[in-house]
């Protein structure tokens, strides 16, 4: 009997080669994105709140939109509040302060309130947007 030997000794070296070069050009890639800025310029969002409420002292509807502040509250420079698709009004940034609608009748549960922060950095961000 005569027993052939068969050359299988280069396949496993060979996907070993290839795994290794895949795993090279994924880290490469992964770094690249890093040092040359391709992962995108994320901005840290600012911690800060308002409040809407919908009051009906001696029957007459308001919507109020409070500010009430937070972490980064001292460095807002300006607010604005849109009531419904009225135009936007300017809100104080002092912590407790309110801007309310003229007094009207009001449909309840369908008030759309947005209140909008920029900041001195010169970003501005949405702090509520809520339906009162």
């Amino acid at each position: 009997m005569t027993y052939t030997k068969k050359n299988e000794e280069a396949v496993s070296p060979v996907i070993g080669v290839i795994l290794m070069v895949a795993v090279t050009v994924i880290l490469a890639a992964v770094i690249a994105a890093f040092v040359f800025g391709m992962a995108g310029n994320l901005q840290k969002s600012k911690i800060v709140a308002a409040t809407a409420d919908h009051r009906a002292p001696a029957g007459a509807q308001t919507l109020y939109a409070t500010y009430q502040g937070g972490p980064d509250a001292g460095q807002v420079s300006s607010m604005t509040v849109t009531f419904n698709t009225n135009a936007p009004a300017t809100m104080s940034t002092i912590v407790g302060t309110s801007v309310s609608t003229a007094t009207g009748v009001l449909a309840s549960k369908d008030n759309h309130v947005v209140v909008s922060a920029t900041f001195f950095d010169g970003s501005t961000q949405v702090i509520l947007d809520t339906y009162v």
